[in-house]
């Protein structure tokens, strides 16, 4: 999920990987931040990409794409485009082909002239190429001289990890995040600078890119005559100068500050550092989840994804913490998986038919991030996230927010028949 914020500079947020090669195929959700020169915000959206084929009620309420967004930012720069993603596989002839690929080659094709035509700069931060994700794509924006790359190692820098963020900055006034930090003008340059040859990290980064805003020191961000605390967080902590909030800090203490209930739309979901040569058990969400139930009689609400990649040892953490609701009156954590369904030709597509998500909806605060939730996405992979208070959630209000909408999506979700329970033993064909 996303949000789009308009003031004199723009900020937007999404979880789903920023460069994927079909919009129509791979869900996520983010935010949007537009803002005046000053930093005074102008405009707040929340967008979405739903993959296709999906179909709800007539009554239900669909976001702005992020097809038409990217295309939007990229079309109004004037000066520059920074870009940080995972992998760029944007245009048809990298994946299966599909009709539905069009929209990749699309935004492609306008950066490709925003370089080359009317002399945009375009610097792109990404994680080393690798067999699985040539980037063949940023490949020929270098050839074409249409864009500057760097390539972050991060077997060098951390000795494992990936860069996992998908951020756009546009004209250092507009941003587009599936997770971020506030002060996300210095963010990008972390990236940038770590890409260089013989980068490495620094045992204190310049306080040039530090920042005051943080989970201590939100910023007020005054917007529809209402002010909104926001900040972003990041990971890994080594990438973070000083004031920047770790994102798991960030996490959870969203989690923690709940009144009512806790929503989590996710893909990946574990207990675990599942990426080490040697798994670890990291109960820090989980455990957090479960004192949010049982302490504080918080309802706690997991949507998770299920499709070719999702691996089965999954389902024994999603069964463990589902065990929990109704151990004791007014405890209640439910779990369910949300399946993307798919026809043989859709299948053929790599990586696709997901519900990419990764955000949390409480009844006070809305936290969109670019990673998936399991420890090693907090301790060594770069990934962002925005947390967003909202200033009306204990009125009695009909005021429509950034929180309440996202918890619209998330109920929308939860209640579709592609919802279905952790014990729905036959997925069939995905």
């Amino acid at each position: 999920m996303k949000i789009k914020l308009s003031y004199c500079s723009k900020t937007v947020l999404e979880t789903p990987p920023v460069q994927n090669d079909d919009d129509n195929d791979v869900w996520g959700h983010g935010y949007m931040i537009s803002s005046d020169m000053d930093g005074t915000p102008t405009r707040l959206s929340l967008i979405e990409s739903i993959p296709e084929g999906l179909i709800y009620s007539n009554n239900s309420i669909i976001y702005p794409s992020t097809f038409e967004t990217w295309l939007d930012l990229i079309n109004s720069a004037h000066e520059s485009i920074d870009i940080a993603s995972l992998y760029w596989t944007l245009r048809q002839s990298e994946v299966y082909p599909d009709p539905s690929s069009i929209q990749g080659e699309t935004i492609f094709q306008a950066l490709l002239r925003a370089g080359l035509d009317r002399g945009i700069k375009i610097r792109i931060a990404q994680n080393s190429p690798s067999q699985n994700y040539p980037n063949i794509d940023t490949e020929l924006l270098v050839k074409r001289k249409a864009a500057e790359v760097r390539s972050l190692n991060f077997a060098k820098l951390l000795g494992g990890g990936v860069l996992h963020t998908k951020l756009w900055i546009i004209d250092r006034k507009h941003i587009y995040v599936g997770s971020a930090n506030m002060d996300w003008r210095s963010l990008t340059q972390i990236y940038w600078a770590l890409g260089e040859d013989s980068a490495k990290i620094p045992s204190n980064w310049p306080a040039t890119l530090s920042t005051k805003f943080n989970l201590n020191t939100p910023m007020d961000l005054i917007y529809d005559n209402e002010t909104f605390q926001t900040y972003f967080s990041s990971s890994p902590p080594p990438f973070n100068p000083v004031g920047r909030t770790n994102d798991i800090d960030a996490l959870t203490n969203v989690i923690n500050h709940a009144e009512k209930f806790v929503y989590i739309s996710v893909m990946d979901y574990f207990p675990l550092m599942i990426y080490t040569a040697k798994t670890k058990f990291w109960p820090v969400i989980d455990d957090a989840l479960k004192t949010a139930a049982i302490e504080h009689k918080v309802k706690v609400k997991l949507l998770i994804s299920w499709w070719n990649h999702s691996r089965p040892s999954e389902d024994y953490f999603l069964r463990s913490i589902a065990s929990v609701n109704k151990a004791y009156s007014g405890v209640s954590i439910e779990v369910r998986r949300f399946i993307v369904p798919g026809n043989k030709e859709q299948q053929k597509i790599p990586f696709a038919r997901v519900n990419h998500n990764k955000y949390m909806v409480t009844d006070n605060t809305a936290y969109i991030g670019t990673s998936n939730w399991s420890g090693d996405y907090f301790t060594d992979t770069a990934g962002v996230s925005f947390v967003l208070h909202d200033p009306v959630f204990d009125r009695n209000s009909s005021h429509t927010t950034i929180r309440s909408q996202l918890q619209g999506v998330f109920e929308r979700d939860w209640n579709s028949v592609y919802s279905h329970p952790l014990n729905f033993s036959d997925f069939g064909d995905l």
